[in-house]
């Protein structure tokens, strides 16, 4: 509030002071004494009263904050399904969300067994939501509305909107055998290729040669397919790498050409099936794109195309002619996946922020809640093992430090990582983000400053007072010392509590404007 002088004509008020009065700090109340002087006969006497306006501070919540209380209040829905036996890509499209902040202005988001529901309160944010998906993941949409009210004088109408979002079954790591006339399209690839990652296109990959090649979302919907073997953790077989020999093929210029770096990280890996150590002397010689990654003693997963399951007739008669290897290897593992550690989760660096999302009503009336919370435990732990063995997947998500405590046997075990220096997908601390945290306390104020401040009070006071202050912090503030260095007047407790709401109008001595209230130079303030 600033005193403020009004040069008006006669019959006019004029404010002449202005000053904060004294409440309860608890109060929500603000008071403000006001003078006001007023001419009553043009020339002759001026009359002057003050009186106490009183404030009443109200919280309110914003449009959109009432709304997230209310029930039913949403205007838009979008339903994000994937008909697949996992939620590795949701997971995955929950940090996409989380980096980019697409859910702010969402309402509510409910987590059902095959997707996720998000509520909005109006159709352009769920529209602007739905436009993210198209950039982040392969999908088709579905859009209906349903008519909740009308009013026939003024032709307008209320709608409730419901978008479907489908996205495609090709997951990470999944095996697919592509059609003949798709795999020519991209670049006359194999046919037996690995989702290496999927974004708005699908990235394959050649697990023996090491070629790429991209699907379209658009050529994905039009000849919808489903993967050979799909990446569950009951498919996967456990490797143990027992060598390598470093592999290098002619390039075949009937085929898109290969990189020279893609064709130097080909290896001959020669491995053992974790579960026949010990058991027999089988062992396995594949080719793989992962070559680079392997040394003696690492574990990988792969997939035993001899064992496998094939539903494809086409696939199905290529393996019987031989076509197939007898392993592809998927990944790497790392840590104390790699060891089967029972605390592997305890010993990670890093951790990922999660969604507020609720349980949707199929989840919550489920007889089979138990199980489902296990397989989303499952689904957790092999999503972060995808983040640990791929470093491209890593830079399209935040991930944050996480306080552990490494013990010895985890440095050495770092240290004999670090020996194999060609291995570029293992994550290290400088991939990782501080844990910011907003609702901290102010940061204490230094010892040395305070003993500083105190020091003409002699050497003793200043050590006994600084002790105290670093006990107990808190700052005192005078009562009125505020006001008084904004240069405010201030009306103290004593004096509020005997103060009238409003004082008799009195007669100014001189007929003088302001005369009490004048600085020395004679000005109004």
């Amino acid at each position: 509030m600033k005193r403020r002088k009004n040069e008006g004509a006669s019959g006019k008020v004029r404010l002449v002071d202005a000053a904060w009065v004294w409440t309860e700090p608890h109060s929500m109340r603000l008071k403000i004494r006001l003078t006001i002087q007023r001419e009553v006969v043009a020339g002759g006497t001026i009359l002057q009263q003050s009186f106490v306006v009183e404030f009443i501070v109200r919280n309110q919540q914003c449009v959109e904050c009432q709304a997230a209380f209310r029930q039913g209040t949403w205007k838009s829905l979008v339903q994000v399904r994937q008909r697949v036996g996992h939620k590795r890509t949701f997971l995955y499209l929950e940090q996409l969300i989380l980096k980019h902040g697409a859910h702010r202005g969402c309402l509510s988001i409910e987590t059902f067994k095959d997707g996720m529901d998000f509520y909005f309160p109006d159709k352009g944010k769920a529209n602007r939501f739905i436009s993210f998906l198209e950039d982040v993941v392969p999908m088709k949409v579905k859009s209906s509305k349903k008519l909740i009210s009308t009013d026939d004088k003024s032709n307008i109408s209320n709608y409730k909107f419901t978008n479907l979002v489908e996205i495609c079954t090709l997951c990470k790591d999944d095996l697919i055998f592509l059609p003949k006339k798709l795999a020519k399209h991209i670049g006359n690839i194999s046919r037996l290729v690995l989702v290496k990652n999927v974004s708005n296109v699908i990235n394959v990959i050649d697990p023996l040669t090491g070629q790429t090649g991209n699907i379209e979302s658009d050529a994905y919907w039009r000849d919808p397919f489903r993967p050979m073997v799909t990446a569950a953790r009951t498919r996967l077989s456990r490797y143990v790498v027992l060598g390598n020999d470093p592999l290098y093929l002619e390039r075949n210029h009937s085929k898109r050409g290969v990189n020279k770096k893609q064709r130097s990280k080909l290896a001959l890996i020669t491995t053992a099936r974790e579960s026949d150590l010990g058991m027999n002397d089988a062992q396995l010689e594949e080719q793989s794109h992962l070559g680079y990654l392997m040394k003696s003693g690492d574990v990988a997963l792969g997939y035993d195309l001899k064992e496998v399951q094939v539903v494809d007739d086409d696939a199905e008669a290529a393996r019987a002619k031989g076509k197939f290897p007898n392993v592809i290897f998927v990944r790497k593992l790392y840590g104390g996946a790699a060891t089967n550690a029972v605390d592997t989760s305890k010993k990670r660096v890093f951790q990922l922020q999660r969604l507020p999302m609720g349980k949707g009503e199929e989840n919550e009336k489920s007889k089979t809640a138990k199980r489902a919370a296990e397989m989303e435990h499952m689904d957790e732990e092999d999503f972060l093992q995808e983040l640990e063995a791929d470093k491209d997947m890593r830079t399209r998500v935040n991930i944050f430090k996480k306080d552990v405590v490494v013990s010895k046997d985890d440095e050495d075990n770092q240290d004999d990582e670090e020996m194999n220096e060609d291995d570029d997908q293992k994550i290290t601390l400088d991939e990782l983000l501080d844990n910011l945290v907003l609702d901290t306390k102010p940061d204490a104020p230094d010892v040395s400053q305070l003993m500083q401040s105190e020091a003409p009070l002699g050497a003793e006071d200043a050590v006994l007072g600084a002790g105290q202050e670093q006990n107990n912090m808190t700052m005192f503030v005078t009562d009125g010392e505020r006001a008084a260095k904004d240069n405010l007047g201030y009306v103290g407790r004593d004096d509020a509590l005997n103060m009238q709401a409003r004082d008799t109008a009195t007669v100014v001595d001189g007929n003088v404007w302001g005369k009490d209230f004048m600085q020395k130079d004679g000005k109004l303030p």
